[in-house]
């Protein structure tokens, strides 16, 4: 079939389709009067003109539905080379109803708005019946809302671009995959239509934050960097956070609250956010800095007034200038809060508040980006810093597309298992501080208190019958900046049907500290099922606990209790030697600050912590662990 007659087809088939959907109740037409016979100057489709008994058949008339006036037509009779197959096969008429053809198409193509051209050439082709109506072919084409992609089918409408995101990570893709190609996470992938978000996020947050800035505010130039925080006091850098909580949490921002930044707090259902978040609202409504009370907004959609009002009453948390508010619509909350002028804006949480002018639910990928925009252009415009809770994933991360992390200026995560009362305030990322700082707490009938002694969480009692305990030893550990002890056990079994398990330790670290231990310090122990657990479920990670491993399984085997206040610091290689760890003299430090008779260190660390001040602590240095048995183990 040649290119021409496809197109007529196709034609044929679409112009079908829009008579039975558009102009069905005002057009009398009988649909058996569109007849199924096509004729075409191909020499296969002339197969049927003629009769079984030979004679020439007469050819057929095919009737087509006229889309620009709403009439039926039929070929004109100077175009016989439509419905008289092979007469026209290579005549002269055959090839100027091509040409007529190929001439609407390139008139179609060169210039769509060039109606007379076209109308001409669409003329050539067909010859419909005068409009009873007196409308003209423009008109009837206006009516009728055709088009020239409606009528020859080469037009899409109604359908937009799609695009595949991941939930997770916010990776974009134009097809759906089994996987996120980013993030390898299965069944993360949803589908969006493009320009379906409305980004009015940031445009309504600046228009509303304009109106509280001074007239010159808007006036923005370049500014020289010494020139940035001329004539602003040092204290100003940040709000600061009194009293024992306020100094844990200020340790893990960095010193403390900086004006203008937007901070966000995630945490497994139930890990305490809220109560966070309320306590740090009170502390900054008391105002210690300034010397007056401070007028701070704390935002839930998730909880009334009244059940906020309750758990402050129960944590005795009685601030003057704390207001309580109940909303999710970012518009109405940034506008209520307009005439208190907050220090401080508290959103709990970023999952249940939405933007009108963004489209999709609260809690979806659009909803969530758009609002935590507008919340930063809104914290950069009026310098109040805002506090956002988020909520996590099954796999622990913060639920919402990946780039909402980037917008943010802090991420703070508060971690806690459900069988103990302490929490662990982490950053894991911070424009304005260090990520390296923890807070420890633990959760009270009053809120979150400071846990004054870190180690007391991971360390078991021993005031037992027993001044010694077999298989148990103590490892130093750093978490960023501050230093923990734990306890590390040990239990070797001659026979067992397991041969070994860990638990809380990397297995295949431990299965080298094993055979390092078999192979260069001579403890026939392969016959033995060795069992190693970190006391209150910590899980070792750092090379530093290599020791203290090593020394519970040699007390275990050995049957030889280690003294209780000894403490272990250092790596183990293959071939036994004993080395050293990053931050030794912080390690060291808090040892001794713990009350510990001694601590075992690598030889090459003597010197370097010579100048400590360790107290009572005796420090000993051993080159490998031959030397590390032979002092510890080593009877008086």
């Amino acid at each position: 079939m040649q290119i021409v007659e496809m197109k007529v087809l196709r034609s044929i088939y679409f112009t079908h389709n829009l008579f039975i959907h558009r102009n069905l109740s005002r057009t009398h037409v009988s649909f058996s009067s569109f007849s199924r016979h096509f004729h075409s100057s191909n020499p296969r489709f002339a197969l049927n003109s003629l009769e079984t008994d030979g004679t020439q058949r007469t050819p057929h008339v095919w009737t087509a539905y006229e889309g620009l006036t709403g009439d039926l037509s039929t070929p004109s009779s100077r175009h016989k080379g439509f419905t008289q197959g092979n007469e026209l096969g290579s005549g002269e008429e055959a090839d100027a109803g091509f040409e007529t053809e190929r001439t609407f198409e390139k008139a179609k193509n060169d210039n769509l708005s060039n109606g007379d051209e076209i109308q001409k050439a669409k003329n050539a082709c067909y010859s419909p019946k005068e409009n009873t109506e007196g409308m003209s072919r423009k008109k009837a084409f206006l009516d009728n809302g055709l088009g020239l992609g409606d009528i020859l089918g080469n037009k899409k409408k109604g359908k937009g671009k799609f695009k595949w995101v991941c939930e997770i990570c916010g990776y974009s893709d134009g097809q759906w995959w089994g996987v996120c190609r980013s993030c390898d996470r299965s069944g993360t992938m949803k589908k969006f239509m493009e320009g379906e978000t409305k980004n009015r996020g940031l445009e309504f947050s600046e228009t509303l934050a304009r109106s509280w800035l001074p007239k010159d505010a808007g006036n923005v130039e370049p500014v020289k960097l010494i020139d940035v925080n001329r004539g602003v006091k040092k204290m100003d850098y940040r709000i600061p956070l009194f009293g024992p909580f306020g100094s844990e949490v200020a340790r893990v921002l960095g010193g403390g609250l900086v004006p203008g930044s937007l901070v966000l707090i995630g945490g497994d259902p139930g890990v305490g956010k809220s109560t966070l978040l309320l306590q740090m609202a009170a502390l900054i409504a008391e105002g210690h800095d300034c010397d007056q009370p401070a007028c701070v907004v704390y935002v839930s959609g998730e909880e009334s007034v009244e059940q906020i009002s309750s758990r402050a009453e129960r944590m005795k948390i009685g601030a003057n200038e704390l207001y309580l508010y109940a909303g999710t619509d970012i518009e109405d909350i940034l506008k209520k809060i307009q005439p208190l002028s907050p220090r401080a804006l508290i959103v709990d949480s970023v999952q249940t508040v939405y933007l009108k002018e963004v489209t999709g639910s609260a809690g979806g990928l659009s909803q969530v980006r758009e609002c935590t925009s507008a919340l930063l252009r809104f914290a950069k415009k009026t310098n109040i810093p805002v506090l956002l809770a988020g909520h996590v994933t099954k796999s622990g991360d913060i639920a919402g597309p990946r780039v909402l992390e980037h917008i943010v200026d802090a991420v703070l995560y508060l971690e806690g298992e459900k069988c103990s009362s302490h929490r662990l305030l982490r950053s894991v990322k911070n424009r304005f501080g260090s990520v390296d700082e923890l807070g420890i707490f633990e959760m009270s009938q009053l809120g979150l208190q400071t846990v004054l002694n870190p180690s007391e969480m991971f360390l078991s009692d021993q005031n037992s019958d027993s001044e010694f305990l077999a298989g148990l030893a103590v490892a130093v550990i750093m978490d960023g900046s501050r230093a923990f002890l734990i306890e590390i056990q040990a239990l070797c079994v001659s026979s067992s049907t397991v041969s070994r398990h860990v638990n809380g330790i990397q297995a295949s670290r431990a299965d080298m500290i094993i055979s390092v231990l078999a192979k260069q310090a001579g403890l026939k122990i392969q016959e033995n099922a060795v069992f190693l657990n970190v006391v209150s479920g910590v899980s070792l990670t750092e090379t530093a606990g290599d020791l203290a491993i090593a020394a519970s399984v040699c007390s275990s085997f050995l049957e030889f209790p280690i003294p209780s206040g000894v403490a272990f610091i250092g790596e183990i290689g293959l071939g036994g030697e004993i080395r050293m760890v990053p931050r030794m003299d912080k390690r060291v430090s808090t040892v001794a600050k713990l009350g510990y008779k001694k601590c075992i260190v690598p030889k090459s660390a003597e010197k370097s912590l010579a100048n400590l001040d360790l107290g009572e602590m005796e420090m000993i240095g051993c080159n490998d662990l031959k030397g590390v048995i032979n002092t510890v183990f080593t009877k008086n």
